[in-house]
């Protein structure tokens, strides 16, 4: 029997997307994947999403939307899908070796931040080492931090930790930045913000919470030891739209193209931040999820033969 609605991905855009579909009665399947919960499952203290003015835990938010999500009625897959045929209809999604049939898709698969692979850095991961700045950067007020990176995405990282922290070092590879000329320009003029060029960092020190961080000149070959209590890696994000490839529309970097929810195949919708590499929050993510699921009970509806 085919699905109505089929949810691939169970962050907040997902599991948002599960609590209104089961509400409007459509029953929906999600495949959870492995990594279930998303990116917030790896950040400790949530202070920013609505309703908790105490704060929550990152996993313990997503364990309430999940309960949230089944208590309507959603079915939840615990693994990865393998392949999609969106080629056909009903559209085909397997789960390892199954294969699930499918009228609609919500695409919510999210995107990973890219990290440094350095000692220390995932044991530290929630405990000073951070990849998001907007959503971290309060627990840093009047400390001394790093961010990782060249980007634009690092100088945005960077002057908006400028508001917390007493002095912000970026550690860059190059001798100058990708950034764009006027993001550049900030950071260089800004007096809490200092630049080490030609640099790499290579390991994160701590045992319970970020101490320090060893970074390396790449001209002198010189170790140095900074003393640190954060370390933001700003080095970009992959969205996760790897078995994906060549379904739906994307962009250069992966990320799919949507009109709205809606993709280039009518009847599969994406939301959160598979599509979104602006806001990457996940109130977000979550109000794209109710958006996607609206959008695909509103398309199931629609009258045969009709648009």
């Amino acid at each position: 029997m085919s699905e109505k609605v089929l949810i691939i991905g169970s962050g907040p855009a997902g599991l948002t997307a599960a609590v209104y579909a089961a509400r409007a009665d459509l029953s929906p399947l999600m495949v959870e994947g492995f990594e279930r919960g998303g990116q917030l499952m790896l950040t400790t203290d949530v202070e920013n999403y609505p309703g908790f003015p105490d704060g929550i835990m990152g996993p313990e938010l997503m364990e309430q939307f999940r309960k949230q999500a089944e208590r309507f009625g959603t079915r939840i897959l615990s693994s990865d899908v393998s392949q999609v045929d969106f080629s056909k209809r009903p559209f085909e999604v397997w789960v390892g070796d199954d294969r699930h049939e499918a009228e609609s898709v919500i695409i919510s698969t999210g995107a990973s931040a890219r990290w440094l692979g350095i000692p220390g850095e995932e044991k530290l991961r929630g405990h000073g080492v951070s990849s998001c700045a907007t959503c971290d950067g309060f627990f840093f007020r009047d400390r001394e931090i790093a961010v990782v990176g060249g980007g634009d995405s690092a100088m945005e990282e960077a002057l908006f930790l400028t508001k917390f922290a007493s002095k912000v070092v970026v550690v860059h590879r190059r001798d100058e930045f990708r950034a764009s000329k006027i993001m550049a320009n900030r950071v260089l003029a800004h007096d809490k913000i200092e630049v080490r060029w030609n640099s790499v960092m290579e390991e994160i020190l701590g045992d319970d919470a970020v101490r320090g961080a060893r970074i390396r000149d790449l001209v002198s070959g010189e170790p140095e030891e900074l003393a640190l209590e954060g370390v933001f890696v700003a080095i970009g994000h992959t969205p996760n739209t790897a078995v994906f490839a060549g379904q739906v529309a994307t962009d250069d970097a992966g990320y799919i193209l949507t009109t709205g929810t809606a993709t280039s195949v009518e009847g599969v919708f994406a939301a959160g931040d598979v599509v979104d590499h602006t806001y990457r929050q996940a109130i977000t993510a979550a109000g794209m999820g109710c958006q996607a699921a609206m959008d695909a009970e509103r398309w199931l509806e629609r009258p045969v033969g009709g648009v």
